[in-house]
């Protein structure tokens, strides 16, 4: 067989994922026994080939599915092979009879539709509670549902992870250097262990709520009368942003979340609010009369990138009338007690002014701020504002702002925020620079930098906010602030690669990301 036939050999084991049920339903009407594999695969190494022959040992008719690099979620420059390579990879060894491309987290719905006889997973899964990613009872749960069995090999074992990150330069050297020196530290037990003590966790959030909307356009031109440029409508997006975004990303970590907010009157948009709620979070909301929901309206280039033209605000940002503050405030000092740590997200749009700040200044337990500058309050949403707090996060532009320096550098520009506000523990994020952080209880209240750890953004609506909603009650556990802006970055990072807010930082995902970094 020629090289050119032996690639089309290779390449016609490659179909399209929808189309497994129906070969596997033939191949079962044949008399075999069907076997599955998933995986990433991104380094086809020994330890995967052994793997794929034992599961082969299984059965006689054996069909493999890597995940799509879209949910290939292993840190920066991962997937190193893109999809269509991975799957050639694996469509070239003689114990395959087919592979597909799973668009999807998991292998739930490949085993749902497939329905093998055998689902083939290795050995470091076989105690469910070990597996950070949560996804193996799923996956067995489904399985099982037709009759089928999960088995698992005992073959040696490698990591992809773990090889790519000692024999391949993944990372910027600034970033490379870092994260080889956690994997010298042996952080990542650590950091594991740190991040379940949060589970248990009682946190109360306070935020403005906020209606992010995309409207996707395409560029027409420039029209012959006008000094403008036309756009054609496409399609939109509308998602539960501001406050509950970052309600959902606590609520990834910590067990029970309450967030408390306003809704307009007009146009509350409810509904949709509610049902983008996780279930481990609670709303509780006062109405704002004769307004309607912040509502934020993105015009959006979709061309070769997501390129935001100009956004339209729909909003009444007015300080609350003094009934409606009065009631806000009576549900947040009720509240108080019951919660370990409060979450302040203050994007400056009415809700947290005078008594409000002052209640929470006052009897908040453990206070976590953020308050944002954006184009409807620039230079007047002050972290200053706030006397006091444990822990405040902020971006540079913020940070400038609050100290009133143009030209501070960044490790004045953070020095300088306990002047003023009084609180000890204090991160100010900075783009592609990374984060510093600033603790004026450590030994030597050295500043420390954490480099950024993605030079890859899809979109940056909501990565500060993601940032501050997880490191807030790392915080309030008492782990070292590096640590915490370490594991910020990572929450950063994964934020910038989703549009708008079409998903959140969940648990298992972030501690597969983390352990892709550091094995």
């Amino acid at each position: 067989m020629t090289g050119d036939a032996e690639m089309t050999s290779v390449r016609k084991k490659i179909v399209p994922v929808d189309d497994l049920a129906g070969k596997v339903k033939a191949a079962k009407a044949a008399g075999k026994k069907v076997v599955y594999v998933h995986g990433v695969f991104d380094l086809l190494h020994v330890g995967h080939v052994r793997h794929i022959e034992a599961a082969r040992r299984q059965g006689s008719f054996l069909v493999v599915t890597v995940t799509a690099d879209k949910f290939v979620n292993k840190g920066p420059g991962r997937p190193v092979f893109p999809e269509q390579l991975r799957a050639e990879m694996l469509a070239a060894l003689v114990h395959v009879d087919l592979v597909a491309i799973n668009h999807a987290m998991t292998a739930e719905n490949v085993l749902r539709q497939m329905q093998p006889d055998i689902y083939v997973k290795g050995s470091e899964y076989s105690d469910a509670s070990a597996d950070v990613t949560g996804k193996i009872t799923a996956e067995r749960e489904a399985v099982e549902a037709h009759g089928g069995q999960v088995v698992f090999t005992d073959e040696e074992t490698y990591s992809s992870s773990e090889l790519l990150n000692r024999h391949f330069s993944l990372y910027e050297p600034t970033v490379q250097t870092y994260l080889e020196g956690m994997r010298a530290d042996g952080a990542l037990p650590r950091l594991l262990k740190d991040i379940e003590s949060l589970s248990k966790l009682k946190v109360l959030l306070i935020g403005d709520a906020i209606i992010d909307e995309y409207q996707y356009v395409g560029a027409l031109g420039r029209p012959s009368k006008e000094t403008i440029i036309a756009t054609q409508f496409k399609n939109k997006e509308v998602f539960a942003g501001g406050a509950i975004a970052a309600a959902n990303h606590v609520a990834g970590f910590c067990g029970e979340v309450e967030l408390i907010t306003a809704l307009g009157e007009n146009e509350s948009h409810e509904e949709l609010v509610r049902g983008s709620l996780k279930s481990n979070v609670k709303l509780t909301h006062i109405v704002r009369g004769g307004a309607p929901t912040t509502r934020k309206i993105r015009f959006v280039d979709i061309g070769y990138s997501l390129k935001k033209l100009f956004e339209v605000y729909v909003m009444d940002d007015a300080p609350l009338p003094a009934a409606e503050q009065d009631a806000l405030n009576a549900i947040i000092e009720e509240r108080l007690a019951h919660y370990d740590l409060v979450i302040v997200t203050d994007f400056g749009h009415g809700l947290l002014q005078g008594t409000t700040v002052d209640l929470l200044t006052r009897k908040a337990p453990f206070l976590a701020v953020n308050t944002q500058t954006n184009s409807a309050n620039h230079g007047y949403n002050l972290i200053s504002k706030y006397r006091r707090a444990d822990y405040i996060c902020l971006d540079g532009p913020e940070a400038r702002l609050a100290i009133r320096d143009k030209f501070a550098n960044s490790e004045d520009l953070v020095r300088r925020l306990p002047d003023v506000i009084d609180c000890g523990k204090a991160i100010v994020t900075l783009g592609k620079n990374g984060c510093l952080a600033y603790d004026k209880a450590s030994s030597d209240m050295t500043l420390r930098q954490v480099p950024a750890l993605t030079n890859t953004i899809v979109d940056t609506v909501g990565a500060g906010d993601a940032f501050f909603a997880v490191t807030a009650p790392m915080v309030f556990k008492g782990l070292p602030l590096e640590t915490v802006g370490f594991l910020g970055n990572v929450a950063g990072a994964m934020k910038v690669g989703i549009v708008g807010h079409r998903s959140f930082i969940e648990r298992a995902p972030f501690l597969k990301y983390l352990t892709a970094l550091l094995k």
